[in-house]
């Protein structure tokens, strides 16, 4: 059984634990990229070039943001620890896979909201099936767009019908697009309806219903190889949220910045009993990016497209063992 070192003053059970909600984190195909060194005054988040998707993400942005809500849940754990967290994004240019270093920060209480949110971190899903049609109440759309505010993003909501629909549109030419690349299918292939032994990618479980192309806005949120199902009568999408999630920053920065973002959104969803799940295609497909990014009229490319809405329960996707997310302190950077 691997032994993990206490960090930042911490005992050696509440550094599993803060490694155990940062590992919670949602990750594109739940791909999980990221590694940590711990040592007594650090922890180090870095992410794994070894579970990259050249295909679907060939420049990283995706693998980065996965990084950033990994870092958001670590700083979270660490306030509920009583801890402030002193964080150094990017901090060696020679090592970009070094996404952050967090030290000791000093003493601080948790606030009642970082506590709240906390709590929610083993319960929020990424929930790929229809959404019941019951409207979300204006003080949750102004929670989810404050919390974007909270850590330099913003989420802009599709309200309008026009915008709504040409949305779907361009969801589903980007899903023909990606679909019609057979080293896209494959990569896809590699990552979803994984066997019931693995601890990583999208088990069959997960996958959500196929949906008929007037009734729904994702396409590939799907687990490939699940046997669909037609949606049922009674799930109306009307009311469900569409939003629009980017950072203030460009480059490496940015990514990092809306994956803390994007993290704080889906906890506060879940923290209110909503359920979210990604648009991904969206933002994969260069074309169909950058014209919903006018569409919303965004200064910077859109770095998340989330469904939110009321939704039924489903699974938790695996998660790697703690012990499978560290690299012994002697052991180099790869």
């Amino acid at each position: 059984m691997t032994r993990i070192d206490g960090a930042l003053g911490l005992a050696s059970r509440q550094t599993e634990q803060l490694l155990e909600a940062a590992g919670q984190a949602p990750s594109l195909h739940n791909t999980q990229p990221w590694w940590f060194r711990i040592r007594p005054d650090t922890i180090e988040l870095h992410s794994d070039p070894g579970r990259r998707l050249p295909v679907t993400d060939p420049d990283g942005r995706e693998r980065r943001m996965a990084c950033g809500a990994a870092l958001y849940n670590l700083r979270l754990a660490l306030h509920g620890a009583g801890l402030r967290p002193l964080v150094t994004t990017f901090p060696d240019r020679d090592d970009p896979d070094l996404i952050a270093v967090v030290r000791h920060g000093g003493a601080r209480a948790p606030t009642p909201e970082q506590l709240s949110l906390l709590r929610a971190v083993p319960h929020r899903r990424t929930n790929r099936r229809p959404f019941t049609d019951i409207a979300i109440a204006r003080s949750d759309r102004h929670a989810l767009h404050r919390s974007a505010l909270e850590e330099a993003g913003w989420l802009y909501i599709v309200d309008d019908h026009r915008r709504r629909a040409r949305v779907r549109e361009l969801a589903f030419s980007a899903h023909r697009t990606q679909m019609a690349d057979p080293d896209f299918r494959a990569e896809l292939g590699r990552w979803t309806a994984t066997s019931a032994g693995r601890r990583d990618g999208g088990p069959a479980a997960s996958g959500g219903p196929l949906p008929q192309p007037h009734e729904a806005w994702t396409l590939r949120d799907f687990t490939a190889g699940a046997r669909p199902t037609r949606t049922p009568v009674e799930y109306i999408e009307e009311q469900a949220l569409i939003t629009v999630l980017s950072a203030h920053l460009s480059g490496p920065h940015g990514d990092l910045q809306a994956g803390q973002a994007m993290q704080r959104v889906l906890l506060t969803a879940t923290a209110r009993g909503l359920s979210a799940s990604f648009v991904s295609q969206l933002v994969e497909v260069p074309a169909a990016r950058e014209e919903l990014r006018r569409l919303v009229a965004a200064t910077h490319p859109p770095h998340a497209v989330l469904r939110i809405g009321y939704g039924r329960p489903v699974p938790a996707t695996p998660r790697r063992p703690v012990a499978d997310l560290l690299v012994p302190l002697m052991s180099p950077v790869a």
